[in-house]
């Protein structure tokens, strides 16, 4: 009986440790230190990046292959050569349209001629 008191009780540590080890620390003005994402959140970002390319593929204005597309924490960021300020503008309110994008960050560029 003491050995299956010793077993559950060091597995319960084991346990505790590493939910511990995985929480976020904080830095000394309280703010989270840590800058990786939890897996829901990751999943939520790929979720959101692959909506957002599907609704600029299916817009027949854009050549989506010239815009990437990353997101962080629900924070869209658009990058690469548009032709016009137009399709800029298209593109960034494609994005806000979509559900779970806090933001969008604009760092397309135009395309010399």
């Amino acid at each position: 009986m003491k050995q299956l008191k010793y077993i559950a009780t060091t597995i319960l540590a084991v346990s505790l440790v590493a939910t511990l080890g995985c929480a976020a620390t904080n830095s000394k003005d309280g703010a989270s230190a840590s800058k990786q994402e939890s897996a829901g959140e990751y999943i939520d970002d790929s979720v959101i990046t692959t909506k957002v390319k599907a609704a600029v593929l299916n817009e027949p204005t854009l050549k989506s292959f010239e815009i990437n597309v990353e997101t962080y924490k629900g924070v869209v960021q658009l990058s690469g050569f548009v032709s016009s300020q137009a399709n800029i503008e298209k593109a960034v309110g494609i994005t806000r349209s979509i559900k779970g994008v806090t933001s969008v960050k604009n760092d397309m560029r135009l395309k010399d001629k």
